[in-house]
């Protein structure tokens, strides 16, 4: 039997394939335009695609969905029997795909409650996956909205880049670090803060920002239970590595996974980037993955 409540979010969110499906899911794609063509965000081969033709020098550029089709994932949902449905997203500072969701519950045959995460990538996923587990145990709308903001309030999440370029290019950082970073040779480390993408340190190498990067995982982790998401963008060495030493680090850790960005966040990030987010509370991943 479904879940009364259904739980949507977008592509953003990179949860395993396993997972959307366990947890009946629905994801609304963004999309991507890459040498003249419009790509669903959905496919680990165009994310594969996306590092070549940023590597290249290829414009890569990124749209939110559609209105339509938050509304045709509503009424897709509401025609398995959803009496209410929950549509959690990345952060509004970084895409207008919360406010695309808004419009397109305005013609949900059931209510929608739109969440803002703040965040995006697995800062998302886990989110996500509070709300679907709370469905599954019977909860309100309300109630699965709020595991969803509850969950994202618990989480930290760090990256490295080996450039700024692709941010600036984006407009999701300023130009002025762009210029310092790229005068001084300077590996960036960056979180995310209130929903936007914020310089945290800068380190001299890659290595050290790599190595930074665990660090400042290991302290978010703290000591209650703790989930660990290591996400890349063709660097998955450099990410079961990173996977491999948080979990002899982390006492407290339930469970790590690696995830390889799609490529809507890649045409951002740029190849190379490694990041990790911290989740602390029960775990939510399921424990076969």
């Amino acid at each position: 039997m479904s879940p009364r409540v259904a739980v949507v979010t977008d592509s953003t969110a990179y949860l395993p394939p396993e997972e959307v499906s366990r947890r009946g899911i629905v994801v609304v794609p963004l999309q991507m335009i890459v040498g003249g063509r419009t790509l669903d965000d959905t496919t680990r081969a165009e994310g594969t695609s996306v590092g070549d033709a940023l590597r290249e020098r290829g414009r890569v550029t990124t749209s939110m969905p559609a209105p339509r089709r938050f509304t045709e994932a509503y009424d897709e949902a509401a025609a398995r029997g959803a009496t209410g449905i929950v549509s959690i997203h990345l952060s509004a500072e970084m895409s207008g795909t919360v406010e695309a969701a808004r419009a397109g519950a305005g013609h949900s045959p059931v209510p929608v409650e739109v969440v803002d995460s703040g965040s995006i990538a697995m800062g998302l996923g886990f989110p996500v996956l509070a709300a679907a587990i709370a469905a599954a145990e019977g909860a309100t709308r309300a109630e699965v909205a709020d595991a969803a903001r509850r969950r994202a309030r618990s989480i930290r999440s760090f990256f490295y880049v080996d450039t700024l370029e692709y941010l600036r290019r984006g407009g999701r950082i300023g130009a002025a670090e762009t210029l310092l970073g790229s005068a001084l040779m300077i590996k960036p480390i960056l979180h995310i803060s209130d929903g936007a993408i914020v310089p945290l340190e800068k380190v001299r190498t890659a290595s050290r920002a790599i190595a930074r990067l665990e660090d400042l995982a290991v302290e978010a982790a703290g000591a209650g239970p703790v989930e660990v998401a290591v996400q890349h963008l063709a660097a998955r060495s450099r990410a079961e590595a990173l996977a491999s030493r948080l979990e002899r680090r982390v006492p407290s850790l339930a469970k790590v996974i690696v995830v390889e960005v799609g490529p809507v966040i890649g045409a951002h990030v740029g190849p190379g980037m490694l990041g990790v987010t911290v989740s602390t509370g029960e775990p939510l991943v399921s424990a076969d993955l």
